[in-house]
């Protein structure tokens, strides 16, 4: 791990959403900020505003007032801003990133603007670039946000891009059995996953208002969920692999994947719990647990960390994951602040435990 960075500043660009009021609330306890973070609004907002107004969940009795800014550029570099978290709408953070790292402004991007680099996955987002052939350029040099899987490159950084909830629940479930071969490339793997409401953001639609999310239980976007593609760029699986089905659980917070796989050749739970606990050794964020126990929803919220289970059939081939996380911490803020550690030089875990 590379020595700490002297007195980072650190800014948000909007900070009024669910996953913007987690992330505010991380870097202002965060052991390793000396100096308090700044706050920012969307573009052309000239609020007035205090963060507390946003966020009255995070009020002290120490006085304190964070002002919410209207967004600047001149006040960003005068102010030093050595990494900008962007908690934006695709569009806005796809215009802003590029003119943030041409100030020499490091960027840990939470919107989907920066996640995938094929264009046939981007196209889901149906983004515009007034310099395509820069966004380009910038598009490729932009890294993955999984900390467990490229931790080293997610420490030299310019561009951050931020996994989705969703395909981060996924993606850890599913990694060290694809770096072993043991994903039969001819079955079908079968991810069956849930949310809480807040996924969906805090803007309320015709399917996130009690009426509708309170006893229910949800299948939406089948075949077309934006997340899809993180799980096929960072697998390196085809479409044709993976069936993935989002739900919407009648939670506020928190997401449980089930995740069924056929493995290449017959093995045993011995040699599944070695295989995970190896490729994740060292990895504080991941959390095993021992066969025939599964993780649940109720053990992960409020926490950044990913539980992972399995049960392995008789047979040795057909195998059984859950994976469970916050999606507002593991699957956003949390994760955001697990990468910023990594970046400056701070330990992974820095602010999340």
């Amino acid at each position: 791990m590379a020595s700490p960075q002297q007195s980072p500043r650190v800014a948000v660009a909007g900070v009024s959403g669910y996953s913007g009021g987690e992330l505010a609330r991380l870097l202002l306890n965060h052991p390793g900020l000396t100096t308090r973070p700044m706050f920012f609004g969307r573009a052309g907002e000239a609020t007035g505003q205090v963060l507390t107004d946003l966020q009255p969940q995070l009020a002290t009795t120490d006085g304190i007032a964070d002002p919410i800014l209207p967004f600047s550029w001149d006040t960003l570099v005068a102010n030093k801003i050595d990494i900008l978290f962007l908690a934006l709408p695709h569009e806005q953070s796809r215009e802003w990133a590029p003119e943030a790292i041409r100030r020499g402004i490091r960027v840990i991007d939470l919107s989907g603007a920066w996640r995938l680099k094929e264009k046939k996955n981007s196209a889901v987002y149906n983004l515009t670039d007034a310099d395509p052939a820069a966004a380009d350029a910038l598009e490729t040099e932009a890294v993955f946000g999984a900390p467990e899987l490229h931790a080293e490159a997610i420490a030299k950084a310019r561009l951050l891009a931020n996994p989705g909830c969703y395909s981060t629940s996924m993606i850890l479930a599913l990694a060290p059995l694809a770096k072993a071969g043991l994903l039969d490339p001819k079955e079908l793997i079968v991810c069956d996953a849930k949310s809480g409401v807040s996924g969906a953001g805090k803007a309320a639609t015709a399917k996130t208002h009690f009426m509708y999310a309170a006893d229910n239980l949800s299948a939406y976007n089948v075949f077309g969920h934006r997340h899809t593609g993180e799980l096929l760029e960072q697998l390196h699986l085809s479409e044709d692999q993976i069936q993935f089905t989002p739900h919407l659980l009648p939670i506020p917070r928190g997401i449980l994947s089930t995740i069924y796989v056929r493995l290449t050749q017959p093995t045993t739970p011995e040699a599944i719990t070695k295989l995970f606990a190896d490729f994740y050794a060292g990895k504080r964020m991941v959390r095993l647990h021992q066969t025939p126990n599964l993780p649940q929803i109720q053990h992960v919220v409020r926490t950044n960390y990913c539980d992972i289970g399995f049960h392995l059939h008789k047979n040795g081939t057909r195998l059984l994951l859950v994976s469970c996380l916050d999606n507002l911490l593991k699957g956003a803020a949390g994760q955001a602040v697990q990468n910023m550690n990594l970046m400056l030089g701070f330990a992974e875990q820095d602010g999340l435990l």
